[in-house]
């Protein structure tokens, strides 16, 4: 099929929710895409933070192949063995107590809020169900996370809208402790705002949340589908951070192409949900819990990890040593970058550096966000660095 038709087809026969690029992708390789016609990108979305092992990984496609070849989906009526190992990877690394298993990033987000609100109605009360987030947060696009999303933008057409979400400042304890009330049962933050722009938390902001919902028997939820499984230079951002949330969400990165997502809940939490509680059809499925241990076999590393730091540091002074009054702000944490630029130009300079073959990602309204497979070489990095650097001069 020809590039042109499979255009004319997908504007035939799919819904058209999305404004893709002028792009069709064939394969990859490692940190590279192809087009049909054989032009290679340097691809720094890795699919939205997903492929983090980059493309055709040799160690993830044996796993995937074998796995298919011997059971690739049963239902959770049953034990399976990637299921266990890959709950117990989780929690001997993290020192959470337990995993639950689900497909994506939104669904972890409602397994999430689901534990909190049961804990916190079984211990203080059926009224104790109120959630705080941060503005200009995002959690997902079902009708839940949508409402715990706090962008006004997303809060349109798909009323009634599950109630219970309030919202407040980043960075701002005064508003956190306002919006607070004796029906709030916990607190919900993305440690690194990643789709209003690649916004990370104060770290000092951070502490005092933690010591705040300990003290008033909040608790604190982290929504790591961005953040998780190695993009900071440690397997969750909250390690980096060095607090101890009582609930995290994960997807993403987790299963490295693989669609899957899932929470990790410490003692406190992880008895909350019980039998018929919750459920997912194709969570916790052979397929996807192979594809996970795999990921973590090969990220959690402490020298693996300490590379994607080191990387990091290396691909942010490169951005920051660029000289261009295009650029307002170089931020980010690990290879989780931002680069804020002028908003009526942000899409301009995504689609210049596409046609110099480096794939770049919008978040919110000014910036250029960088989410490269952590592979990457520092031969890679200079490569981008250098493309960038003539689309922004």
């Amino acid at each position: 099929m020809s590039q042109a038709q499979l255009k004319e087809n997908e504007q035939k026969y799919v819904m058209q929710t999305y404004s893709r690029f002028n792009l069709c992708l064939d394969h990859g390789q490692g940190c590279k895409l192809y087009d049909f016609e054989g032009k290679e990108y340097l691809d720094l979305t890795s699919g939205i933070g997903v492929n983090v092992l980059g493309h055709a990984h040799p160690a993830l496609t044996k796993a995937l192949q074998e796995q298919v070849g011997t059971l690739m989906h049963t239902s959770n009526l049953y034990y399976t063995k990637p299921m266990v190992e890959a709950a117990e990877i989780l929690c001997l690394a993290t020192g959470m107590d337990k995993a639950f298993f689900c497909n994506s990033g939104a669904e972890a987000n409602e397994a999430m809020i689901k534990a909190a609100r049961k804990y916190s109605q079984m211990n203080f009360g059926k009224d104790r169900t109120k959630i705080l987030t941060l503005k200009n947060s995002f959690h997902g696009r079902t009708i839940a996370t949508l409402e715990a999303t706090g962008q006004d933008k997303f809060h349109q057409y798909f009323f009634p809208y599950t109630s219970g979400f309030d919202y407040f400042t980043i960075n701002d304890m005064e508003d956190l402790k306002e919006k607070v009330d004796e029906n709030t049962c916990g607190v919900m933050v993305e440690l690194i705002q990643g789709e209003s722009g690649v916004q990370p938390l104060d770290p000092k902001f951070v502490k005092e949340l933690e010591k705040f919902c300990h003290e008033n028997d909040l608790l604190l939820l982290v929504d790591e589908v961005q953040t998780g499984i190695g993009r900071t230079g440690d397997l969750f951002c909250y390690q980096t951070y060095g607090i101890e949330p009582d609930i995290v969400s994960m997807a993403k990165a987790l299963g490295g192409g693989v669609p899957i997502g899932g929470i990790l809940a410490n003692k406190r939490t992880s008895s909350a949900l019980q039998k018929g509680d919750h459920g997912s059809t194709y969570g916790a499925n052979p397929l996807a819990t192979i594809a996970a241990k795999t990921v973590l076999s090969i990220v959690n590393n402490r020298d693996f990890l300490d590379e994607v730091r080191e990387k990091g540091a290396y691909f942010m002074e490169k951005l920051k040593s660029i000289d261009s009054e295009h650029i307002k702000e170089v931020r980010g944490i690990g290879l989780m970058i931002g680069i804020e630029v002028e908003p009526e130009h942000v899409l301009d300079y995504i689609q210049a550096a596409q046609d110099q073959g480096l794939l770049a990602l919008k978040a919110g309204t000014n910036t250029i966000r960088l989410l490269p497979p952590l592979i990457i070489t520092k031969e890679e990095i200079d490569q981008a660095a250098q493309i960038l650097k003539g689309v922004l001069q």
